[in-house]
């Protein structure tokens, strides 16, 4: 599996719009903020939902819009045909790994128990030293604040240190995500504690 380098600004995000129109608008500011940063948008390649409305969003801005598949997605026809450009993979694990190689930062918006899980794992790589980009919580609505209160246990009850939950940054506008996803920053100054 090569390909990477890319180094643009991966989103992780619902396959559905949800029920508050904040969301959709969140997408549509994302979107059209990582083309006007000059940078591709990398996302999970569907065509619905938020990963649809923050692709279409990018492309109505003159932007690129690379679109990271599994092959059996792309065989039930879940894939975004508009997509400047798609790459097929084996399956999930090899489609997370790809996006997170291809990132120079990367912003969680709203979503569901793909969205989270996706968003754990970059948290867990960067901590590991495994991923250095930036990841940003798109805290829309406050969609993520039970999340985040999960987080703020996890550093009460011992089983996160706290200078930890400087791995990711929170933001609730669209445009500040964009820009802290996209600021530079060296790698995670933070040592595993285990």
């Amino acid at each position: 599996m090569n390909t990477p380098e890319i180094k643009g600004i991966t989103i992780y995000c619902g396959s559905c719009p949800g029920h508050d129109p904040a969301f959709a608008a969140s997408a549509r500011i994302v979107g059209r903020e990582i083309a006007a940063a000059g940078l591709p948008l990398v996302y999970g390649g569907g065509r619905m939902g938020m990963m649809g409305i923050a692709a279409h969003a990018a492309l109505d801005a003159g932007g690129k819009v690379i679109a990271v598949i599994p092959a059996f997605m792309v065989d039930r026809g879940w894939n975004d045909p508009a997509a400047s450009e798609t790459i097929v993979t084996e399956g999930m694990h090899p489609r997370k790994e790809m996006m997170a190689r291809m990132a120079r930062g990367a912003i969680a918006l709203p979503g569901g128990v793909g969205t989270y899980e996706e968003l754990t794992e970059l948290i867990t790589w960067r901590q590991l030293g495994l991923y250095s980009g930036n990841i940003v919580v798109l805290n829309v609505a406050g969609y993520y604040d039970g999340l985040l209160q999960q987080f703020d246990r996890a550093v009460a009850e011992g089983f996160l240190p706290a200078d930890h939950r400087a791995l990711f940054d929170v933001t609730d506008s669209g445009e500040e995500a964009v820009k802290l996803a996209c600021a530079e920053r060296g790698p995670s100054a933070l040592s595993p504690k285990f």
